[in-house]
């Protein structure tokens, strides 16, 4: 085994046996149950950020209607757009990303809609994506998606904008994947130490490239600390244990991965219920 490869599976071993470890000492990550939904919106209304949504930044009509569970997901999976790292930090730029992801899900893909959840550009704009997300969000629901192989019935997707192999997400970009995450931890009772994962970490990719995923580890403790200070007026949501099948299998990362515009690993597999 080269130096290289050695690192590698010292790296997948390392985070398995964090997220794993803190599955055991915390019971599993947990997800909302039962509540009452307006209470629960008024109660969590202080942790939203500012979140564009469909109408704003033009969104085409979906092909169909997203699925919409009514349990909340059990983790928050971390994605790269796979595109260029553009200093164009504007809103109008951020709102030209999401019309050209969803372009390319659905002329391309062939996909219902745009796929993932939620899109935070570089210059730190937080936009709606999949159809339905927003309002589910808010309801303790659960939009499904088409992010993460086999996952997407209890993993909601957050794609950050630009390639991640090298270059480091600015910091604009960091602060509201901090703030987004901590809301969705409020909303669904989620252990950001857990719940927070990389696309890596369930499929055979190299999303959300080596230096965002580098930064997974800081990214929940900035997420405890922001998730401590929201004002919370009603109790947290029951908590359940996740499945088994639910938790990242960390499969080994592919070294060669060709880095091309949108191609950020396996999306939707035979057990997702949509596409």
């Amino acid at each position: 085994m080269s130096t290289h490869e050695q690192s590698a599976a010292e790296a997948g071993l390392s985070r398995r046996t964090m997220l794993r470890g803190t599955a055991l000492v915390t019971g599993g990550v947990f997800l909302g149950g039962a509540a009452d939904l307006g209470t629960a919106r008024g109660a969590f209304a202080a942790g939203e950020p500012t979140v564009y949504h469909r109408g704003d930044w033009g969104a085409r009509s979906a092909k169909r209607t997203a699925q919409v569970l009514s349990s909340g997901p059990d983790h928050i999976v971390i994605h790269h757009t796979a595109t260029a790292n553009s200093t164009d930090y504007s809103r109008d730029h951020a709102f030209a990303l999401s019309r050209s992801i969803q372009r390319y899900h659905m002329d391309t893909n062939g996909w219902d809609d745009i796929g993932q959840q939620l899109t935070i550009s570089r210059g730190g704009h937080i936009m709606e994506g999949r159809n339905s997300s927003l309002p589910a969000i808010r309801n303790r629901r659960h939009a499904v998606g088409a992010h993460t192989a086999n996952h997407n019935a209890h993993t909601i997707g957050i794609e950050n904008e630009g390639t991640y192999t090298s270059a480091t997400p600015p910091a604009a970009l960091m602060d509201a994947l901090v703030e987004t995450c901590a809301w969705l931890c409020a909303v669904y009772g989620l252990k950001p130490d857990s719940a927070i994962v990389g696309h890596r970490d369930y499929n055979v990719t190299s999303c959300p490239g080596d230096k965002l995923y580098a930064l997974l580890p800081q990214l929940r403790r900035d997420v405890s600390a922001a998730l401590a200070r929201i004002e919370m007026r009603l109790a947290a949501p029951a908590p359940q244990p996740v499945p088994e099948e639910h938790l990242p299998s960390f499969p080994e990362v592919p070294m060669n991965e060709r880095a091309v515009a949108f191609a950020h690993g396996p999306a939707l597999g035979p057990a997702d219920p949509t596409r």
